[in-house]
């Protein structure tokens, strides 16, 4: 059946990043809606964020698109220009390509959750606006490097 019952999508929670900005995740959680569903071509994913979690680092994708709607509470897209509160029904849209790094805040008391879909490639390479750090995808393994290439330190 096509419908999904959510309340049987396990919720993930952690990091993919190195240990030094792991932690940073903490209060968000996700339950990948479109996995459940067998969606291959495109991601969906229902993104929780306690008060004052981040969605992630601020970053951009050079081949993936990324839209998201939000579901619930109040949250703020950090981007280049700065803030801009985001409330149930706002929807943002972040093109492949566009150096524009983002990232979505809880700033309030109360949870909040977005919907976010985006493009799946067989390879990917992200960028980390504030730091010093980028991600290469490949063959379903995610590789953390500074810039240039080099090693993130660990602490």
């Amino acid at each position: 059946m096509p419908k999904i019952d959510i309340s049987n999508v396990p919720f993930k929670t952690g990091s993919s990043y190195p240990e030094k900005y792991a932690a940073q995740m903490e209060g968000r959680s996700q339950q990948s809606l479109g996995d459940a569903g067998g969606i291959s071509q495109f991601g969906a994913n229902l993104v929780r964020l306690a008060p004052n979690a981040l969605s992630s680092l601020r970053h951009w994708h050079e081949q993936q698109d990324e839209f998201l709607i939000v579901t619930e509470g109040h949250l703020v897209l950090v981007d280049d220009t700065g803030e801009t509160p985001l409330s149930v029904g706002d929807c943002c849209a972040f093109p492949a390509g566009d150096g524009n790094g983002h990232h979505i805040v809880n700033k309030s008391e109360s949870d909040g959750a977005f919907l976010v879909v985006g493009t799946r490639t067989a390879t990917e390479t992200g960028w980390y606006s504030d730091i010093d750090m980028k991600v290469e995808a490949a063959d379903g393994k995610m590789t953390f490097t500074r810039k240039d290439g080099s090693p993130v330190d660990a602490s």
